[in-house]
């Protein structure tokens, strides 16, 4: 039997498949959904799962018309909730401190063709994104002693999109897909670790949702709670984005 032909020879081809499997060339609103556990690890001791870890994206990909034919713009919010890593719910304390949850709006993105790595699985295609992130920190140690690591913000990102090859190989704007998504962090800034040596990873996979009515009841009823407009992605693009670091920052505006 021959296999299904998927055209990715140019990184415009690249693209368009990776658009197809990470949103929706339609613009039509996605939702990505994931789930996981986050584990600390520090020189000398343990590795402890202290929370589990729930969130979801939503997304419309339109088109980037001043930057050319094969542009886009990401329009996203993403919400994601530190759990307890027992019960799964959702946590409001840890360690008599509160808890800040993930509210980044917006988290966008500029598209433009680039040699996207993909995996070649058989019946599935992967698209590898990893991300090194290193840049001045929101929170300097001066002003945050007890909340930053350090003046440097780094972190990796490690994103896994998987996609059926017979799905791409069609004329559909959107595919289904599934996600793995590992990050490697500094301390979370609301849990006032300072510059203790060590940090966070974050182990998480989920998948592409028909609807956001799909994401699970107890985290809609959060969102619908907290933050309503989590519910849609932007309808613009904006600057800059917000991260959990700079989310802190507005929280906590008068730090000496």
């Amino acid at each position: 039997m021959s296999r299904t032909v998927v055209t990715m020879t140019t990184p415009a081809e690249l693209l368009r498949s990776f658009a197809r499997t990470r949103a929706s060339l339609d613009g039509e609103e996605v939702t990505y959904w994931w789930s996981g556990d986050v584990y600390s690890w520090a020189p000398d001791e343990p590795y402890q799962r202290v929370f589990g870890f729930e969130g979801l994206n939503v997304a419309r990909l339109v088109e980037d018309a001043e930057a050319g034919p094969d542009a886009y713009q990401l329009l996203t919010r993403e919400a994601a909730f530190y759990l307890d890593p027992v019960s799964r719910e959702i946590l409001e304390t840890w360690q008599d401190l509160p808890v800040v949850h993930v509210w980044n709006d917006p988290a966008n993105q500029k598209w433009r063709p680039f040699p996207i790595p993909t995996t070649d699985l058989g019946d599935q295609v992967c698209f590898s994104l990893e991300i090194p992130l290193a840049y001045p920190s929101p929170l300097p140690v001066a002003q945050y002693p007890e909340h930053s690591a350090g003046d440097t913000y780094k972190a990796l990102e490690l994103f896994q999109f998987f996609a059926d090859r017979d799905d791409l190989a069609g004329p559909a704007p959107s595919v289904p897909a599934t996600l793995s998504w590992s990050r490697m962090s500094p301390w979370l800034p609301w849990m006032a670790r300072g510059q203790r040596p060590g940090g966070l990873t974050f182990h998480c996979r989920g998948r592409k949702l028909g609807a956001y009515t799909e994401v699970p009841e107890r985290t809609r009823a959060h969102i619908a709670r907290h933050h309503p407009e989590f519910a849609h992605a932007p309808e613009r693009w904006s600057e800059p984005n917000e991260t959990s670091w700079t989310y802190f920052r507005k929280l906590n505006p008068t730090q000496a």
